[in-house]
């Protein structure tokens, strides 16, 4: 069985929504073989669009035309205002029937809501993108979405990919004063909601038994967000001073965490 381990420093920033939303460290994401390059914050929303739907066994063409869609809408940023009462990745409009401002502003939340609304489209899967996206956001320009198809496939594709080093990012992390096992306990909760059954160990380290690339790529992308230092899965380690590198027997050993200087 592969694990995914992850190695915390510095002080966590966990995305919430809402006024407890901590502010997120700032970097950059590059995606391997392409000239798709995101900031941090555009590429933890990424990978929890993609995680959504991995979690409901969505396949990949779900998560291209998801992230195709908020690239439209909110240039892949959890936005508190819009047009009229639109809010979130989406551009989600309470008064619509989509969900109070709070659940809409919850990237898990509105990703969810746009799978939904996605499923319902007769021929999702092989429409044309901008035609099945404008089906269920009902857009003032609905040839719009057409244009981020391109990055809906990288990014979603490096995301998905069942493999190392598709994706790798670097960013500042930011100090804090919270106790460590407030942090842990948030990076856990961040985990178990988007990625998997999250098992804390000794020292901090954070295990994640079962979960492969998808996974892993997850952390990586979240990684400023979360404030992590390292992920190893299967023989392969990024970190986040060398970013992605083989390390020959650390595939089901847990890290440890550590603080930032």
């Amino acid at each position: 069985m592969l694990v995914l381990a992850v190695l915390l420093i510095g002080g966590l920033a966990v995305w919430r929504g809402g006024d407890d939303a901590a502010p997120m460290a700032t970097g950059t994401c590059t995606v391997t073989g392409s000239d798709v390059s995101v900031t941090t914050e555009q590429a933890a929303h990424a990978a929890t669009i993609a995680a959504v739907a991995r979690s409901r066994g969505l396949p990949p063409r779900a998560t291209v035309i998801a992230l195709a869609t908020a690239q439209q809408e909110s240039r892949l940023r959890n936005l508190d205002y819009g047009d009229r009462d639109s809010l979130g990745l989406f551009q989600q409009r309470p008064s619509q029937g989509w969900g109070s401002p709070e659940q809409v502003q919850d990237p898990v939340y509105s990703a969810g809501k746009f799978f939904d609304g996605l499923v319902e489209v007769p021929g999702w899967e092989t429409g044309r993108l901008t035609d099945i996206a404008q089906a269920v956001q009902r857009s003032g320009f609905p040839e719009a979405y057409q244009q981020w198809e391109p990055l809906g496939q990288a990014l979603g594709g490096a995301l998905l990919a069942d493999g190392p080093g598709t994706l790798s990012c670097s960013y500042e992390p930011t100090a804090t004063d919270n106790p460590m096992d407030q942090r842990v306990a948030a990076v856990a909760d961040a985990v178990r909601r988007e990625a998997g059954p999250a098992e804390v160990g000794v020292g901090g380290a954070l295990t994640v038994p079962g979960e492969g690339w998808p996974a892993a790529h997850w952390a990586v992308a979240s990684a400023a967000r979360l404030q992590l230092d390292r992920v190893s899965l299967d023989g392969w380690r990024w970190t986040l001073d060398d970013g992605w590198a083989e390390a020959p027997g650390t595939g089901g050993r847990p890290l440890r965490l550590e603080l930032a200087g």
